[in-house]
């Protein structure tokens, strides 16, 4: 299970989700430390290895589910002990499976949980004892420590589960207070109507639009790579949006030839060297007149807030740019920023404050073309 374990790598420039858990290593000693999984199968246990190459390591004990009594143990610059009657729920085999389900779920494919419920469904919908012996073989197949959140249900866990895959005499694995007995007809009528109201809570579930739209944007992102425009075109493409594209705005009363020019000038309270900056004859001579001037106090605090107004003075002055940030829709925007990890996003290492920022102004041209903006009236 994923939750909230949520990181990624880098591989040739592209951005591999991932997340982790915690295992034991044993090297010499055992020592606890981070499993990382990754969407393309690739683990890393002290190495990046294939899913074969991972089960022969748990084969091996290099990545270790047993712990010997006695044996030493650590946990990197935490402390280190020996292990005292040590109880471990995992075998090779369950760290295996519950591995390959994390990678399903890191690219979205059904995992056993989901097969086990399609075949459930698929049983529901036929109910022959052929396919409830494929909605139960799918079940074993869950991995015996996932098992219980396979319904989602903190409540009876998978007891309706379990009683529907064995039928009416047939055995479960567990019942909930112990004993062995087979399961009744009541308790199987019970689990039927317990997976009817689940079906119709998961279609009333699933037929909810949200109301203010959807989660993620349905245009495709849009990278801004590094240029160096040095003269405006009468038919802008995206490259406009970047902060050094040739579009004089006007701030405070003066004049500046790019976003780019006019953050740098603000960054410094040294009126020479802005005025040097608003008279540089590109971004990046603009910058480097900046570098040595002292920031103002406070800059790196304000300097978002700086951006925003510079951004919203270029689109607003300049509606043929606001024309193509607007035709982006509600594309995500990667911005690259070879100085800055701040403004740019830079293959994932960056926070890519610069695209952040175009989608807002963005969404207030879009609230301002609906007769929502600030200016509006009710």
């Amino acid at each position: 299970m994923i939750g909230r374990r949520v990181t990624h790598r880098m591989a040739d420039g592209i951005r591999v989700p991932g997340t982790w858990r915690p295992v034991f290593i044993r090297n010499g000693d055992y020592h606890l430390t981070d499993l990382f999984i990754y969407a393309d199968g690739l683990i890393d246990c002290w190495e990046l290895v294939t899913l074969e190459q991972f089960e022969e390591k748990l084969r091996c004990g290099w990545v270790a589910t047993e712990l010997p009594d006695g044996a030493r143990a650590s946990g990197h610059e935490l402390a280190a002990w020996k292990f005292s009657e040590p109880h471990t729920w995992l075998t090779p085999e369950l760290l295996l499976a519950e591995v390959r389900d994390t990678v399903d779920q890191l690219n979205g494919r059904p995992d056993s949980t989901d097969r086990c419920l399609d075949a459930v469904d698929a049983f529901l919908a036929d109910r022959t004892e052929e396919k409830r012996a494929v909605a139960r073989a799918a079940y074993l197949d869950i991995p015996e420590t996932q098992r219980h959140y396979a319904l989602g249900d903190m409540d009876r866990k998978d007891w309706p589960l379990q009683v529907l895959v064995a039928g009416p005499g047939g055995r479960t694995e567990s019942r909930p207070y112990g004993g062995d007995d087979p399961v009744t007809q009541e308790e199987y009528d019970e689990a039927v109507d317990y997976f009817e109201d689940r079906a119709q809570w998961i279609a009333e579930r699933s037929s909810r639009v949200p109301a203010d739209g959807p989660v993620t944007p349905f245009a495709p992102a849009i990278q801004l790579y590094e240029s160096y425009p040095l003269k405006t075109s009468d038919d802008p493409d995206t490259r406009a949006l970047r902060n050094n594209y040739p579009a004089p705005l006007d701030i405070d009363g003066v004049t500046y030839p790019s976003v780019a020019h006019a953050y740098w000038a603000l960054s410094t309270d040294d009126r020479e060297v802005r005025a040097g900056i608003a008279e540089a004859d590109t971004a990046a001579a603009a910058r480097n007149l900046a570098i040595g001037a002292p920031r103002r106090e406070g800059w790196e605090q304000a300097r978002t807030a700086v951006m925003t107004r510079l951004l919203r003075a270029k689109f607003a002055q300049h509606p043929a740019l606001a024309r193509v940030l607007l035709d982006t829709d509600d594309a995500t925007i990667v911005y690259d920023d070879g100085d800055s990890r701040f403004w740019g996003d830079n293959a994932g290492r960056g926070r890519n404050w610069t695209g952040r920022l175009l989608e807002l102004v963005r969404s207030e041209l879009h609230a301002e073309r609906a007769g929502i903006g600030p200016t509006a009236t009710a």
